[in-house]
């Protein structure tokens, strides 16, 4: 479901969206340096697949990773995404630990 829908990085806004259906799954981040701040994760209501979630944060993650940024996970469901994904770990800064 994820992998058809193109990732957009709305800067204006800051904030990560895919569209899904006739709504927008979002994730609101805040750059600083060369941290992004992973703020807010929306996934719309009329989203069922169990698996969206995990599958859209590992595209903004991918992205991110792409970019050399590291990522600091401020939203507690961000945060056990990346506690539940061991690759994903090595993008935060050195001394953080979740």
């Amino acid at each position: 479901m994820v992998e058809a829908a193109e990732l957009i990085d709305n800067d204006f806004l800051r904030q990560f969206e895919i569209k899904v259906e006739n709504d927008l799954a979002i994730i609101e981040y805040s750059l600083q340096e060369r941290k992004i701040f992973l703020t807010k994760l929306i996934i719309p209501e009329s989203v069922t697949d169990e698996n969206f979630k995990k599958e859209f944060l590992a595209l903004v993650f991918e992205e991110i990773g792409s970019r050399n940024l590291s990522v600091m996970p401020t939203s507690p469901e961000i945060a056990r995404f990346v506690r539940s994904n061991r690759k994903y770990k090595r993008m935060l800064p050195v001394g953080v630990r979740i």
